[in-house]
């Protein structure tokens, strides 16, 4: 993804423009409704998991105004689970030294503790022919062969340093809450990532943590009933890297969704 002064810069190849748009007189009150609706849908639409950013700070003023903003989402009986743990400067830079020194030790990396099952245990179809595609584009995009598994671990490696983000977020969650609250947590993060393409930056979600979740829970200081639910990079995208190029493909609506008719009495 290539960046730009304004905020918002997807390719979106493909993208139907939403209704109500620039052609609808100015009179009329739906063009005001249209452009609303047109500047969510392209935040949305130009959310990437960017994996290269550039070295260009970000205001702590914003971050806690991305994370303000991203409150809003709901959460059953308004619990808001979330619990946002946030590193730059000094600080990221050293758990990015502990976790690549971990992740390059297969003793200290064996002994972390296993984490919640993120993956099914068992892939199956259509998941699995979904998943290797990614991983294959991303790699044909870097030049890397199939098999070269150093230079796959290199890769790998990046998650730990924020694919060079000036900012890292990390998300907790007491242990207490269950399932229902993971996915209010899910909207919060998605939240996170809108808002903060409204402002145009870029983020990457990244599970990729929970590997080396020891390391992360000891410098954050984490207590025994909080549990670490992913990580995040946040900053502004680097506009030459090849592989924020990288576009994901997404079914169509109508191949996942049904509209369900009322049943004969």
């Amino acid at each position: 993804m290539t960046t730009s002064s304004h905020p918002f810069s997807p390719s979106s190849k493909g993208a139907a423009s939403p209704p109500g748009g620039a052609d609808v007189p100015a009179q009329d009150l739906s063009l005001r409704t249209g452009v609303a609706a047109s500047v969510v849908d392209q935040a949305i639409l130009s959310r990437r998991s960017i994996r290269a950013f550039l070295d260009k700070p970000v205001a702590d003023e914003l971050i806690l105004h991305l994370l303000e903003v991203a409150s809003r989402a709901p959460s059953g009986t308004n619990t808001q689970p979330w619990q946002v743990h946030i590193l730059r400067g000094a600080a990221l830079q050293q758990l990015v030294e502990q976790a690549l020194a971990a992740f390059d030790n297969p003793e200290v990396l064996a002994a972390q503790p296993k984490p919640y099952d993120y993956y099914p245990l068992k892939w199956v179809s259509p998941y699995l022919e979904r998943r290797r595609k990614v991983g294959y584009d991303l790699y044909a995009l870097l030049g890397i062969a199939k098999g070269d598994k150093e230079a796959m671990h290199r890769q790998h490696a990046r998650n730990y340093a924020f694919f060079d983000a000036p900012v890292g977020l990390f998300f907790s969650i007491d242990r207490v809450l269950c399932q229902g609250s993971w996915l209010d947590y899910g909207m919060f993060l998605q939240s996170i990532m809108v808002a903060a393409r409204g402002h145009g930056l870029d983020t990457c979600p990244q599970a990729a943590w929970l590997t080396v979740q020891g390391v992360v829970e000891r410098f954050l200081d984490l207590r025994d009933d909080q549990a670490l639910v992913c990580g995040m990079a946040l900053g502004y995208a680097r506009g030459d890297a090849v592989e924020n190029r990288l576009e994901t493909e997404r079914v169509s609506a109508r191949s996942f969704a049904r509209f369900c008719e009322a049943r004969a009495a």
